[in-house]
């Protein structure tokens, strides 16, 4: 008498998102061991990510094949925004679909420019920028539209300006830190006056005998909830009541954990995350009660974080989060790769669900439109659709293994099910294979060709949306047996959304092990 056929169901499979970090015997169905150009949608399945369209319609011969390393937002005190952009060691404005090359407008003789790793901060009108090693510059649009100076240049300067990597803009004035020769002291400007630095409230202060345990050097600075965030390389401060200089106080301090990359540090609305040594970590901290639930953000991918993290050049490290789309990017660039954090659901170990991209931007930002710019060669790419501008993309999706509630018995698999949403047309390859074995078996399929309409009918005779849902039930015939499963898709997206909904299996029940 034949063996009954078994049928298994998982629904989104893979929900959890990535985790390479636990032992894969014991991991629960919902993680995924690959997950590569994918995203948890708002649903919490594994689907694609969304592709980029270049937004300039021509290339700027000033910044020719150099990348765009930075992008900044400036809104001016009438509501008019100004987009800013660094690469080949020049400024730009980007509006409409042009970039503009900015000039120099101080007077003098230009500054020297060797690099474009600006960071940027917005005071009262106007965007300042600093960049470890160069005089800081300031675009002042109620001056000109189309040039930048010093800030030793701008009406009203007073005192000397540090040289400072990092800077940000927070309680009414300029906060930076870490010169060529000075990674301990913070400079802060007067109220609502970022080229005021030794009159009204401007100060300074410096840390180098604050840090806890030992000396260290600023890398970052963030302010959140009131409090001033001084980030060193393995210690954090925090001071209170930053919104008066003169009265502020070291309110707590972080042993043990800082951040290494100054571009990582990202304000999510009610937390700071940034990238530590040891992988990306949340600053939720109760000051007053001097607890620290420190979030370890990665930690179901920490070794592979790590691993790029020593990597790459720490400079070139960027990051960004979007509200708009719940998650938060960090990009490797040496290692061709950007982790995308999903920041709708805590998993019970407190990290984030993790997935990742070989879509790597060289600069990152969300502005105040929530539109998702990227820094390219060339050009200023916009975060939709589905194609990497032009060109079709590669989503990637290994499952867990899979025991099927029946750890000691060997599988026969007969078919292999899975429930996809959109794809209309796409190219997909499925691969599955037994007991730990990478010897996949490979099978090619083609997803139906639907003419895609909201609720799969056409309002009125017209297609409404070209990327509406699309249910596609693919099955294909199995072979091969072992006492656990796994199996993979590789899909070309071609410019149509995908999710990956359900996953069934068929299979009979063999002998005992």
């Amino acid at each position: 008498m034949s063996q009954q056929l078994q049928a298994y169901s998982i629904t989104a499979p893979g929900f959890y998102g990535l985790n390479t970090q636990d032992s894969s015997l014991d991991l629960a169905s919902g993680f995924a061991l690959v997950a590569n150009n994918c995203v948890i949608d708002q649903y919490g399945r594994v689907g694609a990510r969304k592709g980029w369209s270049a937004l300039n319609a021509s290339t700027n011969a000033d910044l020719g094949t150099s990348d765009i390393k930075m992008i900044a937002e400036l809104v001016d005190n009438t509501g008019v925004s100004y987009t800013i952009l660094a690469g080949n060691n020049k400024l730009y404005k980007f509006s409409g679909n042009t970039i503009t090359t900015l000039t120099y407008g101080g007077g003098g003789t230009a500054p020297t420019i060797t690099d474009s790793n600006w960071q940027a901060a917005a005071l009262n009108g106007y965007l300042v920028l600093y960049q470890l090693g160069h005089e800081p510059l300031a675009f002042i649009p109620s001056v000109s539209t189309t040039t930048y100076r010093r800030i030793s240049e701008v009406t009203g300067y007073a005192g000397t300006v540090q040289q400072s990597n990092a800077v940000i803009s927070a309680y009414g004035r300029t906060w930076s830190a870490n010169t060529a020769t000075d990674k301990n002291t913070i400079q802060f400007s007067d109220l609502l006056a970022g080229q005021v630095f030794s009159a009204g409230s401007s100060g300074s202060l410096n840390v180098s005998q604050v840090w806890p345990n030992g000396a260290d050097e600023i890398t970052a600075l963030a302010a959140h909830n009131g409090f001033l965030y001084i980030f060193g390389r393995r210690q954090i401060l925090v001071y209170q009541g930053a919104n008066d200089p003169a009265a502020m106080f070291l309110a707590d301090t972080v042993s043990g954990i800082g951040c290494c990359a100054r571009d990582s540090v990202a304000l999510t609305g009610t937390d700071v995350f940034f990238l530590s040594d040891s992988g990306v970590r949340s600053l939720a901290r109760t000051v007053q009660e001097k607890s620290a639930p420190f979030r370890d953000i990665s930690a179901n991918v920490r070794d592979d974080l790590v691993t790029d993290i020593n990597a790459d050049t720490l400079a070139n490290i960027k990051s960004m989060y979007s509200d708009s789309n719940a998650f938060y990017l960090l990009t490797f660039p040496a290692s061709n790769k950007t982790y995308c954090f999903d920041t709708r659901t805590v998993l019970p170990n407190g990290a984030a669900r993790v997935t990742t991209w070989d879509l790597v931007p060289k600069a990152l930002f969300s502005n105040r439109e929530k539109e998702v710019l990227f820094g390219f060669t060339s050009y200023v790419g916009y975060y939709t659709g589905n194609l990497d501008r032009t060109s079709t993309y590669k989503m990637t999706y290994f499952s867990n293994y899979f025991d099927l509630g029946q750890p000691s018995n060997i599988k026969v698999l007969k078919k292999l099910g899975f429930t996809l949403i959109g794809g209309s047309g796409s190219d997909i390859v499925v691969k599955y294979g037994f007991d730990y074995s990478t010897n996949y078996q490979i099978r090619n399929l083609n997803m139906s060709t639907i003419e895609v309409s909201e609720y799969g009918t056409a309002e009125y005779g017209i297609a409404e949306y070209s990327t509406g849902i699309v249910f596609d039930n693919q099955r294909i015939q199995g072979s091969g047996s072992g006492t656990v499963l796994q199996f993979g898709l590789e899909v070309t997206i071609n410019g149509f959304e995908l999710s990956v909904q359900k996953l069934d299996v068929f299979c009979k029940l063999g002998r005992t092990i």
